[in-house]
């Protein structure tokens, strides 16, 4: 700041008490001409106007207005002042508008998501955030084969499977809880709704087949939605998600494998370590991975 003092001194002479209020004062009353208006323009009361500008004048030792019955007029030493209490003020506005493009996020961050959490977590967990910073951008994408971070297919991941090894950082938001679902009323039918066969998708499919999966039909597509929509209709049973599969509406017929096992699967959420430190990054793995485990029992739970 003390570079701003120097561009409003005359002879060479700084003035140590100036400020920066003080040159919004200065400028104000050289703009309207009237304590009145300068008061308006800043808020501030009229005797404060008048005190500030004659305390500038006697640490410049300058007369700057000339004052009158209509108001105040610049006086020559002041005119010539007019332009380097300008610049500071244009430095000033530019310091701000650097600071707050500082602060706001910027720039686009891919995510690769589990596709039941986009709509229900995801979506509402980023309109804040993309509310607040119109410069940041997310594109989400979904797949039933696991994105490969190392490759950069994307920035962070939201998923089910542990990875092996590799430069990641992994945070465990929660466990996704499933269970046997059929309609909401009628006879429970003989197909099985489920997942086409993937390599990628054999813990589901697992847990299909020990219900059967195939003995009596089957009913194979590749998106939970799908799935819901399917056994919603009666078109069979399925192995679906217990928060997926309570808000539409569906009959539990068991909570665990014939076995006596839990079906669950954890939700981690996946960030190459070297982007662990970008703020937008960060920014939008936070407020997904807050609203996820807000809702930690909703999804683990029947």
């Amino acid at each position: 700041m003390a570079s701003f003092f120097h561009l409003f001194s005359e002879n060479g002479k700084t003035m140590d008490r100036l400020n920066w209020d003080d040159i919004r004062i200065f400028l104000a009353l050289a703009r309207d001409g009237t304590l009145s208006g300068a008061a308006r323009q800043l808020g501030i009361g009229v005797a404060t106007i008048s005190r500030r500008i004659e305390r500038v004048e006697q640490g410049m030792g300058l007369p700057l207005f000339l004052r009158h019955q209509q108001g105040y007029d610049l006086t020559d030493q002041g005119a010539a002042l007019l332009p380097r209490a300008e610049a500071m003020e244009l430095a000033a506005q530019q310091m701000r508008r650097e600071a707050e493009a500082q602060v706001e996020i910027r720039g686009l961050v891919r995510l690769a998501s589990i596709e039941s959490l986009i709509s229900p977590f995801v979506v509402p967990a980023l309109a804040p955030l993309l509310a607040a910073n119109p410069g940041l951008d997310v594109e989400i994408s979904f797949s039933p084969m696991t994105v490969n971070l190392h490759r950069h297919d994307a920035d962070l991941a939201l998923r089910m499977v542990e990875p092996e090894s590799g430069n990641l950082t992994v945070r465990r938001l929660a466990v996704m809880g499933f269970g046997l679902y059929g309609p909401a009323d009628g006879a429970r039918p003989a197909r099985q709704v489920s997942w086409p066969d993937l390599a990628s998708l054999g813990t589901p499919l697992a847990w299909s087949r020990a219900f059967g999966a195939g003995e009596g039909g089957r009913f194979a597509v590749n998106t939970l939605e799908a799935q819901v929509t399917a056994v919603a209709a009666g078109l069979g049973v399925g192995v679906l998600p217990h928060f997926l599969a309570r808000r539409a509406g569906l009959r539990l017929l068991a909570e665990t494998l014939p076995q006596g096992g839990r079906m669950a699967r954890p939700v981690l959420l996946a960030i190459h370590a070297d982007l662990a430190a970008s703020r937008r990054v960060r920014a939008v793995a936070d407020a997904i991975a807050s609203a996820i485990t807000a809702q930690r029992r909703a999804l683990e739970e029947p």
